[in-house]
């Protein structure tokens, strides 16, 4: 019997769509949709919240949509970063070659002026963690280290290099509507946090340097200015210079300035953004901040913020993983129920949600105490304030510590689960974002200090404080507002930890103790930020 062309056509066709969530989906606006962000933004921005209100408002429509649309688009392997050395003429330009969307991309988020002197920071703050949200490293990693720049800049004024007045107008103003982008190089090849143990070398030139040697990580490669950290000749500590890209009248030339990039590195995340092998040979460069305490200032300043914004990045990436595992969860149905309506999804759709809960709690908490504390970079632990006020700035400053490390572990964790409730879709790069932001956590845990770094310089600074500020009352003013249970529980934790061998050598009983005081920090953070979120909520 011979089929109909009707049943020719119709046979074993499959008419399953996911047009309802992917309509669902493009029409969330990650601000108004997002119940938990506004009610934070009220609870910390006070009498500030209508004007701040109003613009994240407007702002937001085009992060969820043509913002995100662009970074799907520069997400493809095709798309990724690549080196030009020459031009037709066999003249060295080491142009890096980049889609025309993350131009766009860059331009307009760069464009909303989010450093601006006359922008409210509570509004900088919630359009970059909603800016995040997209998980376009290309362009939000040289935000992060624009704002880097400028606040050195900002710190350490010098009026005998008119240039450097120059870079901080161009990069925290604009020209003409042009806003110029920063990047951090301090890596060499020797050692990724070990700044002491550069060897790249400033050679004075008048009020100027000249630098000679290799970086080996340079993020933003594409950057018109970076933050630069070497040796002067003859001395063996290290001094922060700001090395422009480009001399006046070269960048149309494409003639880089004394300086030559190897080759962009390929990564497990970040992709989009350009990381780069720089010879410097002979590079223009302006000192900034003190000779000999280029570590102090581009950790305490630079890295100082960079560790800030990963945290502000991690509730981001959180928020949407949430976000979107529940609007698919409440999407698909297998085996005739929704995948929320199982027990086990719903109980882990429930966990990434208080993550990042949590998560955004504790970031705006932080963000909190440092503009009360009129954004403190570079204090140092012995500072001259009354002994109340430093207390708050080491409580800041092990904050932003533990921040980092604790957010961005949990990050790669809160991700994996939200991928999962996706089951095979959740890694298929064109059906989610998911797992491109998953591998930018991983990422992210590396830079401005890994985590066995930073669970190190913890122990330390709580060492060197403890003749004015006890573990007790430490762990009493960080925990303010948690139960009197918990704030004993982890005095008497952090009291033992200290006496024991935990940067010890190694033995049993030293691997013992370093494996505790790893537990502790992500414990004692996480109670930190339950009371943030209890303080909101």
């Amino acid at each position: 019997m011979s089929l109909t062309s009707h049943e020719t056509e119709t046979r074993g066709k499959n008419t399953y769509s996911f047009d309802e969530f992917v309509s669902r989906r493009e029409n969330l606006d990650w601000y108004r949709d997002e119940p938990f962000l506004q009610q934070a933004v009220k609870h910390f921005t006070g009498s500030y919240f209508e004007q701040v209100q109003e613009q994240i408002q407007s702002f937001s429509p085009r992060v969820s949509s043509k913002w995100n649309k662009w970074a799907e688009q520069n997400a493809r392997p095709e798309a990724r970063p690549y080196m030009l050395h020459y031009d037709a003429f066999n003249h060295r330009i080491d142009r890096i070659v980049r889609p025309h969307e993350v131009h766009q991309l860059e331009n307009d988020v760069f464009g909303e002026g989010l450093f601006l002197s006359k922008m409210p920071p509570w509004e900088s703050f919630v359009k970059r963690m909603l800016t995040h949200q997209i998980g376009e490293g290309g362009v939000t990693c040289p935000l992060t280290c624009t704002h880097g720049l400028i606040a050195l800049l900002d710190q350490f004024p010098n009026h005998e290099i008119p240039e450097l007045q120059d870079i901080l107008l161009h990069t925290r103003e604009g020209i003409s509507g042009e806003f110029a982008i920063g990047a951090q190089f301090m890596t060499e090849i020797q050692g990724g946090s070990d700044l002491p143990a550069n060897v790249i070398e400033a050679v004075p030139d008048g009020k100027n340097y000249r630098l000679y040697g290799n970086k080996f990580f340079c993020s933003a490669a594409h950057a018109d200015y970076s933050v630069v950290t070497a040796k002067i000749t003859g001395t063996n500590k290290v001094s922060t210079f700001v090395v422009p890209a480009w001399l006046p009248g070269d960048k149309e030339k494409e003639k880089r300035n004394g300086y030559q990039i190897n080759r962009i590195k390929w990564k497990l995340g970040t992709a989009e953004l350009p990381t780069a092998e720089i010879q410097y040979n002979g590079a223009l460069a302006y000192p900034i901040g003190p000779k000999d305490k280029g570590i102090a200032v581009a950790v305490g300043i630079v890295l100082t913020l960079s560790r800030l914004e990963i945290g502000i990045a991690c509730a981001g990436f959180m928020l949407r993983a949430s976000r979107e595992a529940n609007l698919y969860g409440d999407f698909r149905t297998v085996f005739g129920k929704k995948v929320n309506d199982y027990p086990l999804a719903a109980s882990k759709l429930r966990k990434i949600e208080n993550a990042a809960k949590r998560t955004t709690a504790g970031a705006f908490k932080i963000y909190d105490l440092f503009l009360r504390l009129e954004k403190p970079l570079n204090p140092g632990i012995n500072s001259d304030h009354p002994i109340e006020v430093r207390k708050q700035l080491f409580n800041l400053r092990e904050l932003v510590l533990l921040q980092k490390i604790c957010a961005t572990n949990e990050g790669a964790e809160v991700l994996r689960e939200a991928i999962s409730v996706f089951a095979g879709h959740g890694v298929m790069e064109e059906f989610s974002a998911l797992p491109r932001i998953f591998r930018d956590v991983v990422v992210n845990e590396q830079w401005e200090g890994p985590r066995n770094l930073l669970l190190t310089q913890i122990y330390r600074d709580l060492q060197r404080v403890a003749d004015w500020y006890s573990p007790s009352d430490f762990v009493g003013n960080v925990l303010k507002g948690a139960s009197q249970e918990s704030i004993k529980q982890f005095s008497e934790q952090l009291e033992d930890l200290l006496q024991r061998p935990v940067l010890g050598e190694v033995n049993e009983a030293s691997m013992e103790a370093a494996a505790e005081w790893d537990t502790f920090c992500d414990s004692f953070f996480k109670a930190y930020q339950e009371a943030a979120l209890a303080e909101i909520e």
